[in-house]
C-alpha cells in the first residue's frame, strides 16, 4: 500500500504541478491583460489612434486637433465608414499634418461615452489643443476626401492670405468657385465670421485680402466677400453691412446658392442605391440618396426650397430650344426656386417612376416644394420665360393644387384580408365613420417593409372577421396623399372611427402581439413601464447617416429618414 502511495504521488505530482502552473499563468495573463487596459498607452490601427478611458487623456495632451471616432463594433455604418476613416488617417499622416484621428469603442468605453453624450453611431468630435469640454462636432462628408480636407482647413489657415494683385489673380483662376472675403481689418468680427466660414466650406477655396490695392483692383471700397466663377456672372459680391457685420448662416447660403449654375443639369453617373440596409429615405426628385460628388449632391447641399423641372428628351432639337425661357425666367428666382434640366433619356430616366413618368411625358415641367416633396405640374403647353413665372408665382402664392400620383386600385383590393389602398380609394376607406382603420406605407423596396409583411398579413387575418376593424396598406412610392406626408418606410398610421377624421401615428414595438393590443385598447397602448433599449433606428442629415436610439424592438425593422 505504502508502494502504491509513493507511487501516485510520483505519477499525480507532475500533473498536479502542472495545472498549478497551469493557474499561476493564467493569473499573469489576466494581470497583464488589465495592466495593459490601465495603461495610457495609446495603440494604433491602420494609423488610427485606439483610445480608452486610460488613455484618452495623454492622446489629447499629445494631438493638437485630434479627430475622434466613437463607434459600435455591431454598428453597419461604422463598419463602412473604418476604411476611409483609416485612410484620411493616413494621407493626413503622409503630408505631416498636425491633425490625427482616432477612435473610441463607446459600446465598451462608456465612460467616454456619456461624458461626450453619445447617442448615435458613427460620431466624430474634434478636440482642440487638450479641450476636452468643448469638443467640436464633425460636419463634413464621411468619405475620406471629406475627412482630409475638414481636418486641413483646422489645421491650417482656412482661407489664404492674398498679398498682391498677381496672388489674387493667381487664386481666382485657379479653380472654377473661389471666394476671397476683402476687409480692412483682418482681426474684425466680420473677418472671423469669415474665416468660420471658410473652415465649413471646404469644398471650395477661400482667400483673404486687406491690402488697399486690391480692393482698388476689384472695384471695392468697403469690406465685401466675392465669389468668382467661371460660369454665368463672373463675379458676385456680397457686401458687409456696416452695422450688422456678416451672419454665418446667410453667408453659407448666399454662397452656396450663387456657386451653382442659374441652371443645373441632373447628373448621376452611379444607379442610386441606399447607402445601407436600415435607411429608406423619401426624397424629392430622386427615390434614394445620390452619391457624390455629381450635380445631385450639389442640388441638394444648397438646400434651396423649391426645384422647377424641366424634363427634356436631349436628343430633340425641338426639346432642347425649350430650355431658353426656361433659363431667361431663371434669374426671378434665385435662392427660392433651382431650376434644373432632366435628360428623360439620361440620367434623369431613374427619377421618372418618383414623378409617375415615362421619356414620352417629355417635354413636361414639375416644380417641388421640397419640405414636402409635394410636386406641381404646369398644365399648359406653353413653354415661354412669362408662362414659366406666371406658374411659379401662383405656386409660391398658394394658388395651385398640388398634382398627387395615384395608382389604379387593383379589382381584388379589397377581397383579401389586406386591403390594398391607392391614393383615389384612400379617403373612402380610412376616413369611414364606422372603421377603425389601420394602415401600413411601404416602400417595394423597402427591405424592413418587406420583413414586416408576414406580420401584417397575420394580423390582417386575426382581425378580418371584425366589421369595425381594416388592416390596410398602400404603397406610398406610387400614391401620394394632400395633408399626408410619409417621411419614412415603414409608416403605420390608426385612423379611429368616428367624424372628427382623427390620425394617431403607431410609434410602438411592431409584431402582431403589441398590434393587437393596440387595436383592441383603442388606439393606444396600455401604459407599461419603459424598456431600455441598445437597438438604433437610422436618420439622415445633409452630409451623413445617423443613429439615435429608439423603443425596444423596433429599430431592427424600421426605416426612417
Amino acid at each position: 500500500l505504502l508502494w502504491l502511495l509513493v507511487l501516485s504521488l510520483a505519477w499525480l505530482g507532475p500533473v498536479l504541478g502542472d495545472e498549478q502552473d497551469e493557474e499561476v499563468v493564467t493569473e499573469e495573463e489576466k494581470e497583464k491583460e488589465e495592466d495593459e487596459v490601465l495603461s495610457d498607452e495609446i495603440k494604433e490601427e491602420d494609423n488610427v489612434l485606439v483610445l480608452h478611458e486610460h488613455n484618452f487623456a495623454r492622446a489629447l495632451s499629445e494631438h493638437r486637433l485630434l479627430l475622434v471616432e466613437f463607434y459600435a463594433p455591431w454598428c453597419g455604418h461604422c463598419q463602412r465608414l473604418a476604411p476611409a476613416f483609416a485612410q484620411a488617417a493616413t494621407e493626413l499622416r503622409n503630408e505631416s499634418s498636425p491633425a490625427q484621428l482616432g477612435k473610441v469603442d463607446a459600446t465598451t468605453q462608456t465612460a467616454l461615452a456619456t461624458e461626450f453624450g453619445i447617442t448615435s453611431y458613427p460620431t466624430l468630435k474634434l478636440f482642440r489643443d487638450g479641450n476636452r469640454t468643448h469638443p467640436l462636432a464633425y460636419t463634413g462628408r464621411m468619405d475620406t476626401q471629406g475627412i482630409v480636407r475638414w481636418m486641413q482647413r483646422r489645421a491650417g489657415p482656412s482661407a489664404t492670405l492674398l498679398q498682391d494683385t498677381d496672388a489674387a489673380a493667381a487664386f481666382v483662376n485657379s479653380q472654377d468657385l473661389v471666394v476671397i472675403g476683402f476687409f480692412k481689418d483682418l482681426g474684425g468680427k466680420a473677418a472671423q465670421v469669415f474665416y468660420e466660414v471658410a473652415a465649413e466650406m471646404v469644398d471650395m477655396p477661400f482667400g483673404v485680402a486687406e491690402a488697399a490695392e486690391l480692393f482698388q483692383a476689384y472695384g471695392l471700397s468697403a469690406d465685401t466677400v466675392c465669389l468668382f466663377k467661371k460660369f454665368d456672372d463672373r463675379q458676385t459680391d456680397f457686401p458687409v453691412d456696416p452695422e450688422q457685420g456678416l451672419d454665418t448662416a446667410e453667408l453659407t447660403r448666399m454662397l452656396r446658392v450663387h456657386s451653382l449654375q442659374l441652371v443645373m443639369e441632373f447628373t448621376n453617373e452611379v444607379q442610386p442605391t441606399s447607402p445601407h440596409p436600415h435607411l429608406c429615405p423619401v426624397r424629392a426628385i430622386i427615390p434614394h440618396p445620390p452619391p457624390p460628388p455629381q450635380t445631385s449632391n450639389q442640388i441638394f447641399s444648397a438646400k434651396i426650397p423649391h426645384h422647377m423641372l424641366l424634363f427634356v428628351n436631349k436628343s430633340s432639337s425641338e426639346q432642347l430650344s425649350l430650355q431658353d425661357g426656361f433659363r431667361a425666367a431663371a434669374s426671378t428666382f434665385r435662392g427660392e426656386v433651382l431650376f434644373v434640366v432632366v435628360d428623360v433619356n439620361g440620367h434623369g430616366a431613374d427619377v421618372l417612376p418618383f414623378f409617375g413618368m415615362t421619356p414620352t411625358d417629355a417635354p413636361t415641367l414639375r416644380l417641388v416644394k421640397m419640405e414636402n416633396n409635394r410636386k406641381y405640374q404646369m398644365e399648359q403647353d406653353a413653354f415661354s420665360d412669362t408662362a414659366i413665372r406666371t406658374f411659379i408665382q401662383a405656386v409660391l402664392d398658394g394658388k395651385v393644387k398640388p398634382h398627387l400620383l395615384s395608382a389604379e386600385p387593383p379589382e381584388d383590393w379589397d377581397t383579401r384580408p389586406v386591403k390594398v389602398l391607392v391614393g383615389k380609394t384612400f379617403e373612402q376607406v380610412a376616413y369611414d365613420e364606422t372603421k377603425n382603420v389601420f394602415v401600413k406605407f411601404y416602400a417595394p423596396w423597402c427591405s424592413h417593409c418587406q420583413a414586416m409583411a408576414a406580420a401584417w398579413e397575420e394580423l390582417a387575418e386575426r382581425y378580418k372577421d371584425h366589421e369595425d376593424i381594416v388592416i390596410a396598406e398602400m404603397d406610398a412610392t406610387a400614391n401620394e396623399l394632400e395633408n399626408i406626408t410619409i417621411h419614412g418606410f415603414p409608416t403605420l398610421h390608426y385612423f379611429p372611427a368616428g367624424p372628427d377624421r382623427k390620425m394617431v401615428e403607431y410609434k410602438s414595438t411592431r409584431d402582431v402581439e403589441t398590434f393587437s393590443k393596440f387595436l383592441e385598447n383603442g388606439g393606444t397602448l396600455p401604459v407599461e413601464p419603459p424598456v431600455v433599449s441598445e437597438v438604433f433606428l437610422l436618420t439622415e442629415t445633409p452630409t451623413h447617416p445617423r443613429a439615435v436610439p429608439t423603443p425596444a424592438g423596433r429599430g431592427d425593422r424600421s426605416c426612417g429618414m
